[in-house]
Order: C-alpha cells, then structure tokens, then sequence
C-alpha cells in the first residue's frame, strides 16, 4: 500500500487518504484505488465526503464489496462505491465483458457488440443511462471492437433483438426494469439473443476482477462521436421489430375498424413511441396516451413504485383517463417496456387488472387458436410448444395436455426461458408463447426475452377479436378455466435481511422432524411430492433427481399436494425477501370457484405458519 502512495505523494488524493487513514488496510487500498480512479467529479466528491467525515462504516459498506451478477447482468443503487452502479463500474464490467469475449469469439472485431439504454438518471451522482451507455462503447471503442449504439433510450426486448438480427456477438441494456428511481442495472444479452445464463456470468465477475484498474482510452466518451467503429441500428431494427411483429397479427381488418379504444401508461419510461408504432402495425388506430406519464422522467414522479405489478392503486391515471375517454382497456408497460400489465372495465363498473398469470392463460389461449387457425397443412401439433417459470401457473400445461402440444418449465427467470427457447427452434420446433408470473409475456419467437411492446398489441388484437363475439378478457379468461380447470394463484412474500434465518428456514424443511427427510404434511394437507432445486432433488423422479438444473445461489422447494395445490417458497435473487407461489390446479369438473379459493387460503395459511414460522423468525410481511 505504501508503495502505491509513493507513486502518487504530493496529488492531492494521496494527502486526503494518508491525513484520513481509516486504520484498516483493505479500506484505505479501496478507498486509495477508487480516488485514483475515479474521473466522475461526484462520485469522487461522495467518497472523499465520507473519508473527511470519518464515515468508515459506511466507506466499507461501498468500497469493500463489488457486484456480483444476479439476474443475467448487474443491478444495484447508482452512486459512488465499487457496490453500486456508476461510470467506473460500468467501465469495469464493460473490460471484463470485453477480455471474456475476446476469448469466446475469434471474430469478435467483424461481428461488434449491440448497446442500449433507457432513460433513468441521477443527479447526484451525475449518473445517466445515455451516459453509462456511452462508457460501455467507448471501452469496446478503444479495442476496435464495432459498436452498434442506439442513438436514443429502447425498450429492452430492442437489445437482444438486435443482437440477433445484427449477429453480435452479445449486447448490453442499460437498465433497472421496474425497480426504484435510484436503481440502475447492465443487463447482458448472449449472441443467442438470451440473457445470459451460468457458465457465462461467473466466468465475466472473474474477467471483470482480472482488469479493475481502467485504461487510458476507457473514460474517453468522445470515442462514440469519432471512432468509424460506432454504428447507430436505431432505425433498421424499429423497422425491422414492426415488421416482425406482423407475423402474429391475425386479423388486420378487424384492428381497423374496431371501436374500441385503447389507453396505453409507459409509467415515465421508454415504452409511448414504440407502443404507438406498434399498434400502427397491426393496423390500429394508437392508444389514447396517459399525458402525465408518457415523457421519460428518471424521477417517475406521479408513481411512487414504477412497477405496474403493483396492481391498481399504480394504475390510478390510466385508469380514470380510461374512464373519461371511454376506452375499455388499459395496458400498462414498466419503464424498459418488457412487462406489462393489463385492466379491463367490468360491467359493474370495476377495473379488472389480470394477474401476470392470467394474462398468461388468455395468451396462452389465444397464440395457440390462432395457431390452430392458420397453420400449414403439414405442421404437426406434436412439434409446437410453450414454457413457463415453475413459480408460473400451470395453466398452459392443462391446455397443452388437452390440445396436444408439449409444454415445460424452467427455473425462474427468463434467461432460461431464452436459452431453452434458442435450443427448441435449433431443433426444428415451434414455440408460441412462453412467460413468467411477473407479468413477463413473449409472444412469437422474434425476440427471446419478455417483451411488452408486443404483448400490449396482442392483447389488443385480443379484445378486439373478442368484442366481436359481444366477449371481453374477463369472459374468455372463465370460458378457458371452464375447459381446462381452474387455476387459482396466489403470491406474495416476506422481507428479511438476515441471511442465516433465511438458511436456518429451508434446512428445517430438509431436516423435518429427521435428518435429510422433508415434510409429509402441511396443517391438514397431504404431500405427494417435494422438489429442492437447491439441491437437485425431486421426490417424483424415479431416480430421485431434479429434471431441472441446481440452482445452489439461490433457495428454492416445491411441494406438491394431494388437493391438486403446488406451491414454492423461495428467495429472491436481487432483493432480501423469502417469495412464496401457491397454485390450485382444479381439473374441468371442480367447478366450485368459492370452494378452490378457499381451500388454497387455508393452505397458504398453514404454509406460512408451519414452514416460514413468521413470527418466530422476524420475518415482515409483504407491504404495499
């Protein structure tokens, strides 16, 4: 450490740290590299504050610790600190991403690299999403690598999109989906078009952790205006995606003369113009805009969560412009336009806002009729599929099971769902839809992600086709539940900042009442089958081995009951909560809605308090 600061006596840095000398060496090294560094003004203000200030704890908190890659990328506060996202982050991840893939690739310099963004910022920290993009490229600008760099914000289904269409060979979007103002994330795309799945994360932290130190050419944001590398794919893939999307509109004329209206919120994201455009594609008038909200605004401020899962209370503008305007529908996109949310007007005068499963069932139903409708002569119902989360409804495995086709479902979140898609279509098969509980949709197989540019337009189309029959979404939901049994959900789930309580919990459940010996029961429930994934075991297999991978990050087990409920408790990979999903899978003839509903509620009663044991853990439920 010494000899670092000799290199460096007499800059004002080396005074600042040797007069502050926190006493701890890790701390005075990070704190040392990161004032060396560092050429964002700000963040470098916050930190030389807080070693002024004598704020150890929280130097630790920000300098000793460094993301790690959750979710297929990285997402964290923005701010100054080696945990956080912000311009040196950004520029070392975006090193490490370029020494991994110079190894992976040996025409990395022929095929580039795809990078968009959104609109989120932060004063304080002088920290933007155009900005963290424009690092990104430079740093892959300065290696001579071609840089395909969205001239302005894209949803994030534009990303992988691009990375397929444009044969990159991998793609980074600059976002925080759905979470917090303060947030921001690096999402990364593989040359497949999916998120990123494991090997490939760990193996970009261990490039990232070889390369910290910037080079000289990586902060030189100018690089993107002077370097004949940059290249702007912002117009050959909008018109491109509308033109793909035509593929799953099936009728056209009816869009056109519809009378229904349509208001469309893009919660202060991305997501108006290219809603717009793609109503335009399937031949409909555009929705009615919420005003209020349809501007980027990094502060998002008429919502406090920009997250439209959060259901109605999130909705209230869209909502009542959609009543003064006499629109029946409202669809919502979060603020990258990869989710949506879906309300419908009731003819009690209510809103119905459909759950992310659902919506899932009406999608599900609706990619596979129009399948039906319009396939080839010689397409064979037995090479068409559909997949889920297994936290997802089991609602598309019921119609695959009735109409023929095959239906799986991989680990949470959607990189799997992307790359288990690639793998199908490689294979000569045809995938209709796929989704997630969380309002994730992916409808047709242009882009391998949720895409709620898409989704809003197929829903659409829906009511649309639907109205024609004197039918709204609401009716269509029963009418499927009514065919292929009721699937009833539920999900919530705890927050808790402890990780040993959280250990302590799922090794109970695998050390019921005995060593290795999971529950048999629930209260009054009977179990037939337990799944871990933690561990790779599944109690229904033969061999007693999960069909899906392990997943050792993360904890997660399923239990199957005797009633027909499947329920999951698990943790969640970016945030400090224990999640559970409990679903009542009811066959055609259990037609008893008020019985199922309450059935599933003294399950999940007894779940919680006999497998979460909240009280006794401190665990602080759900609050909204």
């Amino acid at each position: 450490m010494m000899g670092d600061r000799r290199d460096v006596v007499g800059d004002v840095n080396s005074n600042l740290i040797i007069s502050h000398s926190t006493g701890d060496a890790q701390l005075d090294k990070a704190v040392w590299q990161w004032l060396t560094w560092d050429k964002n003004p700000k963040t470098k203000e916050q930190i030389e504050n807080l070693l002024r200030n004598g704020r150890n704890k929280e130097l630790r908190d920000r300098l000793c610790r460094r993301l790690t890659f959750g979710t297929a990328g990285l997402r964290s506060a923005m701010g100054a600190g080696f945990c956080r996202i912000n311009d040196l982050t950004v520029i070392q991840s975006t090193q490490g991403m370029y020494k991994y893939l110079e190894k992976c690739f040996s025409d990395f310099k022929q095929r580039g690299f795809v990078v968009g963004y959104d609109t989120r910022g932060q004063a304080t920290s002088s920290c933007s999403s155009p900005r963290l993009a424009k690092l990104t490229a430079a740093v892959l600008l300065s290696k001579g690598i071609p840089v395909y760099l969205f001239s302005r914000y894209v949803p994030t289904p534009f990303v992988p999109y691009a990375v397929q269409q444009l044969k990159a060979v991998a793609g980074v979007m600059i976002t925080a989906s759905h979470n917090r103002k303060e947030d921001n994330g690096y999402k990364v795309y593989w040359e497949n078009g999916a998120q990123i799945t494991s090997p490939h994360d760990k193996e970009i932290l261990k490039c990232i952790e070889e390369c910290v130190e910037p080079w000289d050419e990586s902060w030189n944001e100018n690089l993107v205006e002077s370097s004949p590398l940059t290249r702007d794919p912002l117009q050959q893939i909008c018109a491109s995606y509308m033109e793909d999307i035509k593929k799953i509109c099936y009728h056209r004329e009816l869009n056109a003369k519809t009378s229904l209206k349509f208001v469309h919120t893009s919660f202060h994201g991305v997501g108006h113009d290219y809603v717009q455009l793609a109503f335009r594609a399937f031949g409909f008038q555009p929705p009615i805009p919420v005003p209020e909200q349809k501007d980027p605004d990094p502060d998002f401020s008429t919502v406090r969560c920009p997250n439209p899962e959060e259901g109605e209370s999130v909705l209230e503008l869209s909502l009542r412009l959609a009543e003064k305007e006499g629109a029946k529908v409202v669809v919502a996109t979060d603020p990258d336009a990869d989710r949506l949310a879906v309300a419908e007007l009731q003819e009690n005068g209510r809103w119905k806002v459909f759950t992310g499963n659902e919506l899932a069932a009406l999608f599900g139903w609706w990619m596979f009729t129009s399948w039906k409708k319009n396939r080839a002569k010689d397409a064979d119902v037995k090479d068409v599929y559909m997949l889920a989360t297994t936290v997802s409804s089991k609602i598309l495995k019921a119609i695959a099971h009735k109409e023929g086709f095959h239906f799986e479902d991989t680990l949470p979140g959607f990189k799997w769902i992307g790359s288990r898609v690639k793998d199908l279509l490689d294979s000569g098969k045809e995938v209709l839809f796929a989704f997630e509980e969380s309002i994730g949709f992916m409808c047709g197989t242009s882009v391998l992600d949720k895409d709620g540019v898409s989704a809003a337009v197929v829903i659409a189309e829906m009511a649309t086709y639907l109205d024609t029959k004197n039918q709204t979404l609401a009716h269509q939901l029963t009418e499927i539940y009514k065919t292929y049994g009721y699937h009833i959900s539920r999900t919530s789930y705890f927050l808790c900042y402890d990780p040993t309580t959280i250990k302590r919990i799922f090794e109970r459940l695998r050390n019921f009442g005995s060593p290795n010996s999971y529950p048999s029961s629930c209260g009054a429930y009977s179990i037939l089958d337990v799944r871990d994934v933690t561990i790779g075991y599944d109690s229904s297999q033969p061999n007693k081995k999960s069909v899906l991978p392990v997943s050792k990050n993360s904890q997660m087990i399923t239990f199957t009951f005797q009633n027909g409920c499947v329920a999951t408790l698990r943790t969640s990979g970016t945030e400090p909560k224990i999640k559970y999903y409990a679903e009542m899978c009811a066959l055609p003839e259990q037609s008893d809605t008020a019985f199922l509903e309450e059935d599933l509620q003294k399950l999940i009663d007894a779940l919680v308090e006999d497998f979460l044991e909240p009280s006794k853990n401190g665990l602080i439920w759900r609050s909204l």
